[in-house]
């Protein structure tokens, strides 16, 4: 599963530069519609084009790494198997 680290990287953000950053202030700073930075902080399954998350690496001054992550299907969070999942 792909994972978009949005609030993570906002928290990130906002230590780094002492800035609180809203989702409205994001939309700003990057381009991307309010909605779509709603949908990607809270809908885990949220498919995101690769110019969104480009738009929002470079308004977090982050990179795709920091931004996105990679879970095989049916890893939790936590790294560990789901608990009935098939192995992969």
């Amino acid at each position: 599963m792909i994972n978009v680290r949005l609030r993570e990287m906002i928290r990130a953000f906002e230590k780094g530069s002492g800035q609180k950053l809203t989702y409205a202030d994001l939309a700003v700073r990057s381009g991307v519609a309010r909605a779509t930075i709603e949908s990607l902080a809270s809908r885990g399954g949220y498919n995101a084009t690769l110019a969104t998350i480009d738009k929002l690496c470079n308004a977090l001054g982050c990179t795709m790494a920091d931004l996105v992550e990679y879970r095989p299907t049916g890893e939790t969070e936590k790294g560990t198997k789901r608990p009935g999942s098939t192995p992969g």
